[in-house]
């Protein structure tokens, strides 16, 4: 009887790992990229006192640090061990973001994980998987994008370090990583991603502010440069989201009858329109003003910029309920929704 009922449940355990062997695989793979970073990161301490280790480097650690206590002490975020550890990356890219989009509807494709819940992306720790998974998805008439990633969060499941690419980054645009990713760790609504990201952005950007104002002054280069980019950044979701809007209203007249041809047509003509208005944007940084030299965005572009901006203005409207308290209205926060 024990021998059948073993071997009852052997074969449910096989059965269900065939039926699961995509899901299986990839979480597999996830798990032992994730592990690596973790087992392989060094205390930042050591990095630190290493006398080979480049001064420059040194100077963005040790600002690192400060970010992080700053958003413990200032904010409230949570404090844990995240970003006491260094992944040295040796100039390599190590995660890709895959996400897409349906062709003539600005809808989010959404991948199911246990626990998680829906996601609209797809991260890899390698490239030739996450392409292989965009050609997939291309297959199936989706618009796809990949791009990489040079921060992420756990959400307090396991302990995130820095990724040595990171300390390329402005001081500014590390001070806003840092608060972003730490934000995540805080808060998390499960099935709520676009808010999950639209908040995590703002505390970012704001935490960003306050820190390089408490800890360099209003009129340093650090805050100066940090609001030069600001400025650029928020120019270029304007413009984005404004195009996304008219893609709205464009897929709205689209009729099952209209032939794909046509669709095709009026959607990469509404896309140059777009391109045309961000050519002639206005930036501090010409980079924007070369986005798209070779190619035109897709639909999974515009998805991309709702989910992390879409709600800026609803948060900052709770921000300033607060009397711009950016503390007292994570402490509420936390309290509601709290990892």
């Amino acid at each position: 009887m024990i021998k059948k009922v073993l071997g009852a449940i052997l074969l449910i355990i096989v059965a269900f790992s065939l039926w699961n062997w995509e899901l299986l695989s990839y979480g597999y793979d996830q798990a032992k990229g994730q592990l690596k970073v973790i087992w392989e990161a060094r205390p930042v301490e050591e990095f630190l006192q290493d006398p080979n280790y480049p001064d420059s480097l040194k100077q963005k650690l040790n600002l690192a640090l400060k970010v992080r206590q700053f958003a413990i002490d200032s904010l409230g975020l949570h404090n844990s061990d995240n970003y006491t550890k260094l992944y040295d990356q040796g100039g390599q890219t190590l995660l890709w973001n895959v996400s897409a989009s349906q062709p003539y509807e600005l809808t989010a494709y959404y991948w199911k994980y246990p626990i998680l819940g829906k996601m609209p992306y797809k991260g890899f720790f390698d490239l030739e998987k996450a392409k292989k998974e965009a050609r997939a998805l291309k297959e199936k008439g989706l618009d796809v994008r990949i791009r990489t990633v040079s921060g992420w969060s756990t959400l307090g499941i396991l302990e995130d370090p820095l990724l040595s690419n990171m300390l390329e980054r402005s001081d500014g645009a590390l001070a806003e990583v840092i608060i972003h990713e730490l934000t995540h760790a805080t808060i998390f609504v499960k099935g709520e991603i676009e808010y999950n990201e639209n908040l995590a952005s703002f505390i970012g950007e704001q935490g960003a502010r306050e820190f390089l104002k408490a800890h360099y002054g209003d009129s340093s280069a650090q805050h100066l440069e940090y609001l030069r980019a600001e400025a650029d950044s928020k120019k270029l979701t304007q413009v984005i989201l404004a195009g996304a809007q008219k893609l709205d209203s464009l897929y709205a007249t689209f009729k099952d009858s209209l032939p794909i041809a046509r669709k095709d047509t009026l959607k990469n003509r509404a896309l140059r329109q777009i391109k045309a208005r961000l050519d002639t944007t206005t930036f501090f940084n010409l980079k924007y003003n070369r986005l798209f030299d070779n190619t035109l965005p897709n639909n999974a572009y515009f998805m991309a910029f709702r989910r992390y901006h879409d709600q800026e203005d609803s948060i900052r409207g709770i921000y300033e309920q607060y009397h711009q308290n950016l503390k007292l209205m994570l402490k509420d926060l936390k309290r509601m929704h709290g990892k």
